[in-house]
């Protein structure tokens, strides 16, 4: 691995200094713009398998972070999508059109003033007076929601429309579903009542039944919370788990709407229940799961905020959710009525040193302070510390943000400052260490309206415009969404190698920024490169073979020419110009000066090349087996898992859709493996099989496939098929999945495979850890 990099004498020295020099905040190319301006509470939300979400006022803008294996330049590649809103303005459905169309009519010329002037200002009740348009807030769900374990994301917009969509395809978004129509007709059913009682509702002429109808369908804000398991009775009265997740939604009137989904989440088949909760704060602002886990136990609430000050848990009983415990009151973490509205609230888990127990720290942004509230369980019970943290900002705090590895906090104000919170604990509760993060030029000076952390903390994004230009607003906006680092590559490093996440997919960010330097540098950090040699022979982890995998194609990426014209131009040289070329160096053949002349300008060229990093074919092909290498030691552990599966799961001799002896004997026969355990899983399968082959056959020609290769099979007619990365079954079907980084594909499990085959199909890819869609 480590003689493939080039001589170059004094570099790394330079090279060094170079991103010392650089430190940890830097901005990435490219800024993306936005074609519409942004909108909502919170613009910016990162997802755990790092998309960003844009919330403006005509769409949801969608930006997926991907380390690119086959680009050689240095810059993040985005992935860019969009949700568009609909067109129409949405109306919630209060009661029958004609008494609805009655009553606004009584309230519009009604002879009181303030009853009037309410009706006319109420954009909601009254939409004639302009519909609202724009994206007010978004939320993702956890991984493992969507068919292809993804996140999904929730989207409500100023209208009230509150939807769920997911990407099952590869940039395409589907809504799922119109939570806000079916709670409506939920509602509908019932009479209007929270409760399903057969109460009579008093009529739509007392303008407060009005007002109170639309308030308890008017969403405020959502948050999913983390997987849960649900208990199902089969039709033979085992117990099934099934996976689930609840996605709570607070109303305008106060009222805690918790939906609990079937996963992976495909419509309205997937909705298992629909609970109401009354929370009994009034004018409330801002929602947030609080989960706290103590002696293996976990517990969950849900976080309400006021836009008059107090802020306090609130139990959730759900019946039949395995592992899930609640409060059994509800916990007020601040109680004063001091008008400063509660703008976000974030919750982190973290470990307390002193104490030596897990505990749940509570932010919340309240004008231009932070609150924070600390809470553990001990002996005695629950124990709260609050507090605020004061002189952050000299404005209000426009959005908030936290990094879920070290529970650091980050805030900005309109002012386009932004600061860092980390915690630090004390015997008794915590302090917060203040730092103000140095913008780089090019983002200093602009007004941010929203920023996000990447789920490891190595990015910060921000949605910014342009701003006092000598003391004046400027004539037009233009809105960007820019990155800046919050880590330096050797910092990603150093986490990639001591991760307990045993996942490169899930730390995407992390591996952009060793990417960055890679290609940068055109070779890989000695002192990463010594670790991760020493780690895969001592560990033999295949989430560290992985890692040195991508490290690998991405030196061989750096190695690439870039070519001087783009790709799809084509080539104006004629040949004139290669036969002049050619006479021009028969002639000074014929010169001896002429000779000397190339000599040296060859000598100039070969010193050029070594001084601008250029590889050897030699090099080139080095790395090429060393990728080779490391592929083929994967492709060995993930047979072996494989066969394991296949010996677990089959009494007699069964032909599945894996090719069992194939993958046996492409195993016996590789002279590098010398696994003696794999050796005797083989015996035993191959006894089992009692001389049956279940070979794989063309379905072309009939001929069959040998097991020749770990990436295609080839019959004798000259038909080639890819095999399956996870099964390593042919694909012969019209459709088929494809890795996230185009690295391999898989098959599209069939409605007959057996449960345990359907697992191995739905992992992710072998060799990336991306999924396969």
């Amino acid at each position: 691995m480590a003689s493939a990099e080039p001589n170059r004498g004094g570099e790394p020295e330079v090279e060094g200094d170079f991103w010392a020099q650089l430190g940890p905040v830097v901005k990435r190319d490219p800024a993306l713009k936005l074609l519409s301006p942004v909108s909502g509470l919170e613009p910016l939300t990162w997802s755990d398998d790092h998309r960003l979400a844009a919330s403006t006022s005509s769409s949801v803008s969608l930006m997926e972070l991907v380390p690119d294996l086959q680009s050689a330049g240095p810059d993040l590649v985005l992935h860019r999508t969009h949700i568009p809103l609909h067109q129409s303005a949405y109306e919630l459905q209060v009661g029958p059109e004609d008494k609805v169309r009655n009553a606004k009519e009584k309230l519009e010329k009604s002879d009181d003033a303030a009853v009037r002037q309410v009706f006319m200002m109420d954009r909601i009740m009254n939409p004639q007076a302009g519909p609202l348009q724009g994206v007010k807030y978004t939320s993702w769900s956890p991984l493992g929601c969507d068919v292809n374990g993804r996140c999904l994301l929730a989207c409500l917009t100023l209208d009230c429309r509150l939807t769920i969509h997911s990407s099952h395809k590869r940039l395409q978004w589907t809504q799922l579903l119109d939570l806000t129509e079916l709670y409506g007709e939920m509602l509908k059913s019932r009479n209007y009542s929270v409760q399903n009682e057969d109460v009579s509702q008093p009529s739509l002429d007392d303008p407060g039944e009005l007002q109170r109808r639309y308030r308890m369908q008017t969403p405020v804000r959502m948050e999913w919370s983390s997987l849960c398991n649900t208990q199902q009775v089969q039709s033979n009265n085992e117990c099934k788990d099934i996976g689930t997740v609840l996605l709570a939604v607070l109303m305008e009137n106060g009222d805690l709407v918790v939906w609990q989904f079937r996963l992976p989440m495909q419509g309205k088949s997937s909705v298992v229940s629909c609970n109401t909760i009354k929370s009994g704060v009034s004018s409330p602002s801002v929602l947030a799961w609080w989960e706290y886990e103590h002696g293996g136990r976990k517990m969950s609430g849900l976080i309400v905020g006021s836009s008059v000050g107090p802020v306090k848990i609130l139990p959730v009983n759900l019946k039949a959710v395995k592992g899930y415990f609640t409060l059994r009151q509800p916990v007020v973490l601040w109680q004063e009525t001091d008008q400063i509205p509660v703008h976000n609230i974030k919750c982190i888990s973290l470990y307390h040193p002193h104490q030596k127990c897990n505990c749940s720290l509570v932010v919340a942004a309240r004008g231009s302070y932070v609150f924070w509230c600390l809470l553990l369980i001990s002996k005695a019970g629950l124990n709260v510390h609050n507090s605020h943290v004061t002189g952050l900002h000299s404005m209000p705090i426009m959005s908030m943000s936290t990094s879920r590895n070290g529970g650091s906090i980050f805030t900005c104000s309109m002012d386009g400052t932004v600061k860092k919170l980390t915690p630090v604990f004390t015997d008794v509760a915590v302090v917060f260490k203040q730092q103000e993060i140095a913008l780089p030029e090019g983002v200093v000076g602009r007004r941010i309206h929203g920023i996000s952390v990447s789920p490891n903390g190595a990015y910060l994004a921000l949605a910014s415009t342009e701003g006092l230009t000598n003391g004046f607003h400027p004539v037009s906006r233009s809105y960007q969404v820019q990155f800046i680092t919050l880590k330096t590559p050797d910092e990603a490093a150093a986490e990639l190698l001591e991760s307990q996440q045993q996942s490169l997919y899930r730390q995407t960010d992390l591996l952009d920024l060793v990417r960055w330097r890679v290609l940068k540098d055109k070779r890989i950090p000695p002192f990463l490169q010594d670790e991760i040699d020493d780690k895969v022979h001592t560990s033999g982890s295949t989430y560290l073979w992985r890692f040195k995998l991508f490290l690998l194609r991405i030196l061989y990426q750096s190695m690439q020419k870039a070519p001087v014209e783009a790709r799809w131009k084509p080539s104006h040289q004629d040949s004139k110009v290669f036969l002049g070329y050619e006479e021009v160096g028969g002639e000074e053949g014929e010169h001896g000066e002429g000779s000397q002349v190339a000599e040296a300008s060859g000598l100039e060229e070969s010193k050029q090349k070594e001084a601008e990093g250029e590889f050897s074919e030699e090099q080139i092909n080095e790395i090429t087996a060393w990728i080779e290498e490391v592929e083929s030691h994967l492709t060995r552990e993930h047979m072996k898992r494989v066969l394991g599966e296949v010996y677990l799961h089959t009494l007699i001799t069964e032909n599945t859709c894996i090719p069992t002896k194939g993958l046996c004997d492409f195993l016996s026969n590789d002279p590098t493996n010398e696994d003696r355990a794999a050796k005797v899983l083989i015996g035993h399968i191959m006894k089992k099989m009692n001389k049956q082959t279940f070979p794989e056959h063309c379905i072309l020609c009939k001929d069959i496939l040998p097991f020749t290769d770990r990436k295609q099979a080839v019959c004798s007619n000259g038909h080639m098929w890819l095999r399956c990365v996870r099964s390593y079954q042919v694909c012969q079907n019209v459709t088929y999945r494809r890795c996230l980084l185009q690295d391999s594909i898989a098959s599209v499990p069939q409605p007959e495979d057996p449960d345990w085959v359907k697992k191995i199909l739905q992992g992710p890819c072998t060799f990336c850890d991306s999924p396969l869609l």
